[in-house]
């Protein structure tokens, strides 16, 4: 293989096909850096796409003024009791597991005020940049361009709930990240968007959000990144890395030991398994989320949110997706229907002429999260081998601006201000 040119590597594989990954990708591409992507799943193409990892069947927002960190102060005031409630919207199944245990011992200790604003304050120069991230990627060819959220609505039973809301978008303000939003009245809002159900009280409009078919943007980008001459490698689990000199081989099914000038893993809440062997020890804990498809008469305008029961609502292939549900699990455990059950019987009664008995394309997907509500981004012990994961929730809305600035760490070993406070080390 030829070597590197003013210290550009030539040549940088990808382990992780998801938003995240693809993202990585394809602004190294940017770099005219030469790519491989190996994803252990098939990244389907075609008119409905679907498959596995967090990216396909989520909620597919792009909402920088709700990115906030999932380690909350409501944990605390609620009550761990909560976590063991088989219809508490966060569920923790009683299991012994010491990691799974030392990353909910983690996660309680950061679900402070405190925390959270300081996660805010990290968080908020990614979130003012991620839609630029994504106009990037359209301008660039990037097929399946998401849609502004117009409107973007969280409708509440509880004015409290919505009070609630309202103090937490003055933090993400204070933070540094614009959000503008409306407080409606409730019969005007069904007006305008008769989904609403009856028990809805108390609406609020978000402005400045977008949405997407995620499953479609991450099979476009996909095909962005082949069409510029990029290799993705489907169905190919990575085994191992091996360092071998100045290059890292990828141990793996296809191709067989090919080495790259660097290395980015980015597979999502499988990140401990390949990232442990380069100091990377922060616990990476899968909150698996479901999601189903319903039909509409009419879809929605835009998103619909349920905040209190953490459901979320897109308008999707002419139906509706519903997602919902936290279960932090082994990111390869099956389905458990009573995660559907439970997004249903929090959804009841807050959408009108919705059948939520007759669903289609039931789905759970692992969302990788940190113990910190913080992402791994960067460098780890190995000046060869990079990290990006850990987004929880926010995979889909971050995944991009990851992408290009990873993508600039990677080319120009710059140690850049927005990632510090993501180093995988810490």
């Amino acid at each position: 293989m030829s070597g590197q040119t003013r210290g550009v590597p030539d040549q940088v594989a990808v382990v992780g096909g998801g938003m995240v990954g693809l993202s990585v990708a394809w602004f190294l591409q940017e770099h005219g850096v030469s790519v491989t992507v190996f994803d252990r799943d098939e990244l389907t193409a075609g008119p409905a796409p679907t498959g596995p990892g967090s990216s396909w069947g989520n909620a597919g927002w792009l909402t920088p003024g709700l990115a906030t960190p999932l380690p909350d102060p409501a944990v605390l005031r609620y009550g761990l009791r909560v976590l063991w409630r088989a219809d508490s919207p966060i569920f923790l199944p009683p299991v012994a597991d010491t990691q799974l245990a030392r990353f909910v011992a983690g996660f309680v200790r950061h679900s402070t005020h405190r925390h959270w604003q300081h996660a805010m304050r990290a968080l908020a120069p990614l979130t003012r940049a991620s839609l630029a991230a994504f106009d990037a990627l359209a301008a660039g060819g990037v097929a399946a361009a998401p849609t502004p959220a117009a409107p973007f609505l969280a409708a509440y039973q509880r004015r409290a709930d919505l009070d609630a809301l309202l103090t937490e978008l003055d933090g993400v303000r204070a933070a540094g990240q614009p959000v503008e939003a409306d407080v409606l009245d409730a019969d005007v809002a069904r007006r305008a968007e008769p989904l609403l159900g009856e028990r809805v009280r108390h609406v609020l409009s978000v402005h400045g959000q977008r949405f997407c078919d995620p499953g479609r943007l991450v099979a476009a980008l996909a095909d962005a990144v082949r069409d510029r001459g990029g290799i993705v490698h489907e169905s190919a689990p990575v085994d191992g890395l091996r360092p071998v000199g100045d290059r890292v081989e990828v141990l793996g099914r296809a191709p067989a030991g090919e080495d790259y000038a660097a290395v980015v893993l980015a597979t999502g809440a499988w990140l401990p398994r390949l990232a442990r062997q380069f100091g990377v020890r922060l616990p990476v804990q899968a909150g698996r989320g479901y999601s189903f498809r319903v039909a509409t008469g009419r879809p929605p305008g835009g998103p619909i949110y349920f905040p209190a029961s953490r459901v979320a609502c897109t308008p999707l292939a002419g139906g509706l997706r519903v997602a919902g549900m936290m279960e932090f699990r082994w990111p390869d455990a099956p389905p458990d229907p009573r995660r559907i059950r439970a997004v249903v019987e929090a959804t009841r009664g807050l959408l009108h002429g919705v059948d939520l008995e007759r669903r289609a394309d039931e789905w759970v997907g692992p969302r990788p999260c940190t113990p910190d509500g913080l992402p791994l981004i960067g460098r780890t012990s190995s000046e060869r081998v990079f990290v990006a994961g850990g987004h929880g929730m926010w995979g889909i809305t971050l995944g991009p601006v990851t992408g290009r600035l990873l993508a600039e760490t990677v080319v120009t070993g710059a140690q850049l201000p927005e990632l510090a406070p993501f180093d995988p080390l810490r």
